[in-house]
């Protein structure tokens, strides 16, 4: 079973700028997306940002023009690149992969990381 481990997390001031890691037990270019979500204190998880294996990316509107998702398969690695940090970006940040296949399909989590963005 892959295992993922984030890290990079910590606690920043408003407007300052964090680069998350999730780096994979194993090769990560069969994933067929691997995602970003984090969760707030009392709050459910939720999506954050997205990148399939052919480099296509998607995000939340809450994040869009501030954070970036990339990965570099060479070191089996996602990162989430956060800029313009806002109080309201304080939570657990979680990396989740999927690979849809029938014979070896993979949906996992990671342990998650802390961002607080002090105000």
């Amino acid at each position: 079973q892959v295992q993922l481990v984030e890290s990079g997390g910590g606690l920043v001031q408003t407007g300052g700028s964090l680069r998350l890691s999730c780096r994979a037990s194993g090769t990560i270019s069969n994933f067929s997306t691997m995602r970003w979500y984090r969760q707030a204190p009392g709050n459910l998880r939720q999506f954050v940002a997205v990148i399939t294996d052919d480099g296509t990316t998607g995000y939340a509107d809450s994040v869009k023009g501030r954070f970036t998702i990339s990965k570099d398969n060479t070191e089996n690695t996602m990162y989430l690149q956060m800029n313009n940090l806002k109080p309201e970006d304080t939570a657990v940040y979680y990396c989740h992969a999927q690979r849809l296949s029938t014979t070896n399909p993979l949906n996992t989590w990671g342990q998650g990381t802390q961002v607080i963005v002090s105000s």
